[in-house]
């Protein structure tokens, strides 16, 4: 089986292409057996799950990567157990690909040091054969009493969708090739992978979201995007100061294509939608007003995907080699240097084997030099902060905490009073 044209640009982008979550729980260790059991249970079945990955069958330019179907296929066979510590864990994965000589996934249990300690369940995949959704989904399957996957609904008509103008298209096409700049990093040759996990205070997490006062209140999204922009003019200065002047640095987020009748389906169902961070605003209610505005768009933005997608997508499939200098163009740190992305676990309480979840925990890919992956997730009361940094080293915990502090600014910001005299 052909893999698609987005699957064949992962494979083919020069990255490692780790992704991953992990599910954090308390109480007594788990039993290597019990969570093989489960994961037979829930994804024996599914057809992804066992896939391989083959060579091109003839040359690589006019000949695409196939998938096929693991002989004698055991899920349970790829659960190991680990003593490595949760972010030690990650920062390893995140730099290293999935092992190709078997379905390009895996399943880590840590073991805790103590019976109180908590302990993470860590599944991780090569982003060709997976994407954060289809993590989710999968992770969401293995909880006690989860339904098994549904079914497919029919497919629906298409929606009718008003016709573009081309002037639309031609913005959109202008956007995903526009040119910005990475993150500053102290000397060529010196940038190094990092990984840091931020645990976000709740109460400030309710605050920030209330903001602007008397606004609507802001998504996880629009926080992340707002306060990354706010922690990146804390961390190297205003844009002025970066070596390209006031380039704009530009963050991706992942939207989701999937509707309701295909909801559960694995593999890569997203776009990428690519804007400008406010990173020269000066307030954090101001940023976040900004982002708000460019998220905003982001429905009549898909319109323009929904018309582009296919012909591109036709071409790369038709060209294999294509969907590779695709990929590796768009990977460049001047065309994606951020990708920010958000959600909230909503199966909430949730139990693996009468453990309870306290926190997801995801992880980003590692993009190229210059660049940092930000992923947010509210699980329950807990809010989890993962950056994948590629630049200074520590940079990844240096952003992280900038983030959590420009959160606290944001939390607390107060509209300053009109001098007297002024209209307010």
């Amino acid at each position: 089986m052909r893999l698609t044209a987005i699957e064949e640009g992962h494979v083919r982008n020069g990255l490692p292409g780790t992704i991953g979550i992990a599910g954090v729980f308390r109480g007594r260790p788990f039993e290597p057996d019990e969570v093989r059991s489960r994961v037979r249970e829930r994804w024996g079945g599914l057809e992804r799950m066992s896939r391989v990955l083959l060579p091109p069958a003839r040359s690589a330019a006019l000949s695409g990567h196939r998938w096929a179907a693991a002989r004698s296929f055991d899920p349970g066979a790829y659960v190991t157990t680990t003593d490595q510590e949760l972010e030690s864990l990650l920062a390893d994965a995140v730099s290293h690909p999935v092992p190709v000589e078997r379905p390009l996934w895996r399943l880590l249990v840590t073991r805790p040091a103590t019976e109180a300690d908590e302990q993470a369940v860590v599944l991780l995949a090569d982003h060709a054969l997976l994407d954060g959704r289809s993590l989710e989904t999968l992770f969401r399957l293995l909880m006690d009493g989860a339904e098994p996957p549904a079914a497919a609904l029919p497919a629906a008509a298409p929606r009718p969708r008003p016709p573009l103008r081309p002037a639309t298209v031609g913005r959109e096409l202008r956007r995903i090739g526009a040119v910005g700049q990475p993150l500053p990093t102290a000397s060529p040759g010196e940038p190094r992978p990092s990984v840091a996990v931020v645990a976000l205070d709740p109460q400030v997490m309710r605050a920030a979201r209330r903001q602007p006062a008397g606004g609507r209140g802001a998504t996880l999204n629009e926080l992340l995007l707002s306060t990354y922009a706010g922690a990146l003019r804390a961390c190297y200065g205003p844009l002025r100061s970066w070596p390209r002047g006031s380039t704009p640095f530009l963050a991706t987020v992942p939207v989701d294509l999937r509707t309701r009748h295909d909801a559960q389906r694995l593999g890569n169902g997203v776009t990428a939608l690519r804007i400008p961070l406010p990173v020269d605003v000066d307030s954090p209610v101001a940023r976040l007003q900004a982002c708000q505005d460019l998220v905003a768009a982001f429905p009549h933005r898909l319109d323009a995907h929904h018309a582009i997608l296919p012909a591109l997508q036709a071409a790369a499939r038709a060209v294999p080699l294509l969907a590779g200098v695709m990929a590796r163009n768009l990977a460049r740190p001047e065309a994606t240097t951020s990708l920010c992305t958000a959600f909230k676990w909503r199966d909430h309480p949730s139990h693996l084997h009468g453990r309870p979840l306290s926190r997801i925990v995801p992880l980003p890919q590692l993009s190229p030099p210059g660049t940092a992956n930000l992923c947010l997730v509210h699980t329950a009361d807990a809010y989890t902060l993962t950056v994948v940094g590629h630049a200074r080293a520590g940079d990844a915990g240096i952003i992280g905490d900038a983030v959590a502090r420009e959160l606290k600014a944001l939390a607390a910001y107060d509209v300053p009073a009109a001098p007297a005299g002024q209209p307010c």
